[in-house]
């Protein structure tokens, strides 16, 4: 806190105002000291944040400091919705609402609303009109989240811009760091990406990131910390997308920022199985078509470009026909290598295989230097529209947008676009080479899943990325993916990554780790990383298992882990529950763990890695305490199915 004591004493006291949740164990503390808006967050009054800035500078006002706390009000908040699309189907949301009212030395107010539940906290920003002044630019926030000393981060840094592939970073695909401390500069100097996890010591765990971003803000981030442990909320980098584009969001007047989020627990379980992203934000536009969610292949992960003609599409088609899934997805070149006029003929043999199709399309413009095609389609309205009707009248179900490499308002701009018009065709979207989705499930009918992690064509390109599969694969249940649909295209089952099953990366995670993140791994249309000869040349067992596993879920529970270390979680799909684990370390993890979802005598099958760490399925009967003890191997799985 020691940022606080270079500031000049603006008041002689402190105003304060206190928000609990509805079990009175998370307690979030707002005041204004020495003229700067405050709050702190502790839980069970263990300390979570310390006092910690609030407000913004802006074009019509400084909302930061030689601030006055001029009002509150209290409100309930309780509210139930259905959602597909992310890890629970029947949400009930029930939170304490705070409005506080800060008036700045030139008499203009602002509200900070607070919302508060039993683990999570949202925040945001509401400005009313000044006047005649009917817009404002928010040069840069103030947000502030200052953590105790001891605390630990579990952090993915945030790239230089017009870095990596054809100059289209960002992308949110560096490496975490588990357990860092938090005086360690990030590794470009621009700090980290959303979501950011914490572990602060004894107290508990936090999880920031936030939600309800779409085209009338840009997307943010943290800054690297101070000495002190302050991280604070920073803008897009000028140099994104080319330099295109203001780093400050401007917006309408009244008008309100994005909420900030904040997930709090004494362990980790509220952490995974927080719904905040969604809770408090609303569906933007609602939709005349019904979206199919479902399973799909890509031959561009194991055979890459050369793969991208006629034949070898069909060969894919036949593949997803044999696994009995939805869709096939055809990434880039398709509109060379195939055509657009042999296109409806693919179409109608896909449709003949009861399959349905995905076309990819480079996000395209001015940003980057990509040449894969299709190009120039999606960044002109124009066009954009022409294409997707297009689309829609050959009989295609969604796209696939691929190199974004910013998140300026231009950017999330371009994202609203494209899924708009889209809906408005019947298609859905995959982002790819894109930013976090932040509450978009809900927002976007039509909206399935986006990148925005160090994903599967990794695993091709390096062996160093194979080498780490398993730790990264236990960071993203608890950071990435539990704040919204993680695109990652993976669970493979050749054991050389190339066409041939027979040069490339080595896969070094047992095929029985790859069955558990297809469960881990939460995206509602899932584009698995099987290829033809596993029909012919993987185990029998993982196949059957891979044509039944769901994509959808209706409950998720953590059971135990570690990020980086090993997790084991439970969905349930409909009436059935699927327990997946996975372990990274060196040494087997033997777990007892308590399946209180199970009753006496169910039949369970269990898919483990025998003592050759080949994979095998046995059936096993559930006792009365419900609680069994499994063995995970070093880089190995386990699926416990009902």
């Amino acid at each position: 806190m020691t940022w606080l004591l270079a500031i000049t004493t603006m008041s002689a006291f402190a105003q304060q105002a206190t928000v609990t949740g509805p079990d009175s164990f998370l307690k979030v503390n707002v005041s204004v000291k020495q003229g700067i808006p405050v709050y702190s967050v502790t839980y069970k009054d263990k300390t979570i944040l310390e006092d910690s800035p609030l407000g913004f500078v802006a074009n019509v006002g400084d909302f930061s400091r030689d601030m006055t706390f001029t009002g509150q009000k209290e409100n309930k908040i309780d509210k139930t919705y259905t959602q597909d699309r992310i890890k629970q189907s029947q949400i009930h949301y029930q939170a304490n609402e705070l409005t506080c009212t800060f008036t700045n030395k030139e008499k203009k107010n602002i509200n900070i609303i607070f919302r508060v539940s039993n683990n999570d906290i949202a925040f945001r920003y509401e400005m009313p009109k000044y006047g005649d002044t009917g817009s404002i630019v928010i040069e840069k926030e103030t947000t502030g989240f200052d953590f105790p000393s001891f605390t630990t981060t579990f952090l993915c840094p945030q790239s230089d811009a017009m870095i990596g592939w054809k100059r289209t970073k960002p992308s949110y695909e560096e490496e975490y760091k588990a357990d860092a401390p938090m005086n360690v500069r990030s590794q470009y100097g621009h700090g980290y990406t959303f979501p950011c996890l914490f572990h602060v010591g004894e107290n508990g765990w936090a999880l920031i990131s936030e939600t309800g971003v779409d085209s009338k803000y840009c997307g943010s981030h943290l800054s690297d910390a101070t000495a002190d442990g302050l991280y604070t909320l920073a803008f897009p980098m000028p140099e994104e997308n080319n330099g295109n584009g203001t780093a400050s969001p401007g917006l309408a007047l009244p008008g309100s920022t994005p909420w900030r989020t904040i997930t709090v627990g004494e362990n980790l379980k509220p952490i995974v199985e927080t719904t905040i992203p969604w809770d408090v934000v609303e569906p933007l536009y609602p939709t005349e078509h019904t979206y199919k969610m479902g399973r799909g292949t890509w031959s561009w992960i194991l055979w890459q470009d050369g793969s991208i003609n006629f034949d070898d599409q069909k060969k894919y088609v036949d593949l997803a026909a044999a696994m009995g899934y939805e869709y096939v997805l055809i990434d880039n070149w398709w509109d060379i290598n195939i055509g657009r006029e042999r296109m409806k003929d693919f179409i109608d043999y896909a449709h003949s295989k009861n399959v349905d199709v995905f076309l990819w399309y480079s996000s395209s413009g001015y940003w980057n230097d990509i040449v894969q095609g299709p190009t120039n389609y999606m960044d002109n309205p124009i066009i954009r529209k022409k294409e997707m009707k297009w689309l829609h009248n050959i009989g295609v179900k969604g796209i696939k947008v691929d190199f974004f490499g910013g998140d300026k308002q231009e950017t999330m701009r371009l994202y609203e676009a494209i899924l708009s018009d889209a809906d408005d065709n019947g298609l859905m979207v995959i982002f790819h080479g894109c930013t976090l989705p932040r509450g978009w499930e809900r927002m976007y009918p039509n909206y399935v899943g986006s990148e925005a992690v160090l994903a599967s064509e990794n695993l091709i390109f390096q062996q160093h990325f194979c080498d780490e599969e398993a730790f990264n694969a236990c960071l993203h249940p608890f950071i990435r993916n539990t704040i919204g649909c993680m695109e990652f295209g993976g669970t493979f089952l050749n054991k050389r990554l190339n066409r041939n099953n027979d040069g490339g990366s080595i896969r070094k995670t047992t095929d029985v780790f790859q069955l558990a993140t297809a469960v881990l791994f939460q995206n509602p249309i899932q584009n698995f990383a099987l290829a033809p000869n596993n029909l012919t040349d993987a185990p029998q067992v993982c196949l059957d298992f891979m044509k039944q596993v769901p994509t959808t879920w209706d409950e998720t529970r953590f059971i135990d882990g570690y990020p980086g270390k090993y997790v084991v979680l439970a969905r349930r799909h409909a009436d059935k529950w699927y327990i997946a684990g996975i372990n990274a370390q060196k040494e087997p993890l033997k777990l007892k763990l308590n399946l209180s979802m199970f009753n006496k005598g169910d039949k369970i099958t269990f898919y483990n890695d025998d003592k050759k760490l080949n994979p095998c399925a046995e059936k096993i009967t559930m006792k009365k305490s419900k609680e069994i003890t499994i063995m995970i191997q070093p880089k190995g799985g386990v699926v416990l199915m009902k």
